[in-house]
């Protein structure tokens, strides 16, 4: 027993690095492209045709990325091959600013983001079980967030101080340890509970199909609010920003900086939290709490006019993303977890975020360009409270209130 805690322990601690160096990798294909490209004579129409490649590419890839890894056994080998592949999209831009290579960087980062995501998931869940994933899922979310706010810091400064080529560079050389902590997770290889070893095991549930899923109440209803959850926050901060820093001076990289990382704290604190709460309380009243903060901070970026107050409406985002990020992954696994489909819901929910924040920034620009930044943002409030009224009137309660088989459903890793 005390041999396999100690591995329990050790494959742990190797899954919170993993978070911490894959959301190292993952910021690299953030604002910094953007920055990168424009350095090398890229127009903005290009830069956003590049840019919109790798948004479709992540769409599209969502619901095949999670079948692929609720197909394959192997879910270590499903994270391990993704992390390669961002690697080499990392080093193709850095190697090839033009053209092609960038297009097929953004394909192949797109792709191999949709696999990575439910890999992680289905390798948490493996390790905790499902009665015990809601406080791993915060965990998770806490190292990513460090993760996060550590690599813009040292992409900034690489940055500005050798070349923005340099942001890639490191991008991929981060992700070394990434792989490195994927080797040291480990499953016990009898994870049956000692006190029930001598009872007969169940037999293997049958997988369920796409259609099957898709009928699912509780699926299609999240579902929805995802979509209408990424509808109000996608454009929010993009609109605020470029509203309220259009006149300053040199501070406006600090005071966008701060937007970005102020969030990822406010994430790294709550995320546990919420964790813990979504298993004691119940998924719907974590949802509400942090949805309610999507109308909330509209409407006082509706009001905003001194840049500084940015960052303090910026708070209700860490609120919201601590929330979403958690209870995504939890939801899945309370919906498809026993049922051989939890990453293809992962892609699923995925997919609605997509189309949610796609919709976002084209109907918000649109709006802001007719009839002002006001309007813009009470519509963004709009579509916010009609997520909080979605979870309110129709979201049932997805947590399992019986003791569960923490083995049943419960994906193999290698």
């Amino acid at each position: 027993m005390t041999d396999r805690l100690k591995v329990d322990a050790r494959s742990l601690r190797a899954l919170d690095w993993l978070n911490f160096f894959v959301a190292n990798v993952q910021t690299g294909f953030g604002p910094f492209i953007a920055s990168y490209l424009a350095s090398h004579k890229w127009t903005q129409g290009e830069i956003g045709l590049a840019l919109s490649v790798g948004t479709i590419s992540a769409m599209v890839s969502q619901v095949p990325g999670g079948a692929a890894v609720d197909a394959l056994r192997n879910k270590k080998g499903a994270a391990a091959w993704a992390i390669i592949a961002i690697i080499a999209s990392a080093l193709l831009l850095a190697s090839r600013p033009t053209v092609l290579p960038v297009m097929v960087a953004e394909v192949f980062h797109g792709f191999a983001s949709c696999m990575l995501v439910p890999a992680m998931a289905a390798i948490s869940i493996t390790l905790v079980g499902r009665h015990d994933l809601g406080d791993r899922l915060g965990r998770n979310a806490r190292w990513a967030s460090i993760g996060s706010a550590v690599a813009a810091g040292l992409m900034g400064l690489f940055g500005e101080y050798y070349s923005p080529r340099a942001v890639f560079w490191l991008t991929g050389a981060l992700a070394l340890p990434a792989l490195f902590a994927l080797s040291m997770i480990h499953t016990n290889p009898n994870p049956t509970p000692v006190a029930v070893k001598h009872t007969p095991k169940p037999e293997k549930e049958e997988r369920e199909s796409l259609r099957e899923l898709l009928r699912d109440k509780r699926m299609l209803i999240f579902a929805a609010c995802v979509v209408l959850f990424h509808l109000s926050n996608a454009a929010m901060l993009n609109l605020a920003a470029g509203e309220v820093t259009a006149g300053m001076g040199d501070n406006v990289q600090l005071v966008i900086a701060a937007c970005i990382i102020v969030p990822q704290a406010i994430v790294a604190m709550l995320s546990p939290w919420v964790g813990r709460s979504a298993e004691r309380w119940g998924r719907r009243p974590i949802l509400l709490l942090g949805f309610s903060a999507l109308p909330l901070r509209a409407l006082l970026f509706a009001g905003v006019s001194s840049p500084y107050l940015l960052v303090p409406v910026q708070m209700l985002d860490g609120l919201s993303a601590a929330v979403f990020g958690v209870m995504l992954p939890l939801i899945a696994a309370d919906v498809a977890g026993g049922k051989g489909r939890y990453n293809l819901c992962i892609g699923l929910f995925g997919l609605a975020a997509g189309i949610g924040a796609t919709l976002s920034t084209a109907v918000a620009g649109f709006v802001a360009d007719h009839f002002g930044n006001a309007f813009s943002f009470f519509g963004l409030a709009a579509a916010g409270a009609l997520a909080v009224l979605l979870v309110w009137v129709a979201m049932p309660e997805t947590r399992d209130s019986e003791p569960r088989d923490e083995t049943a459903g419960v994906p193999e890793v290698h």
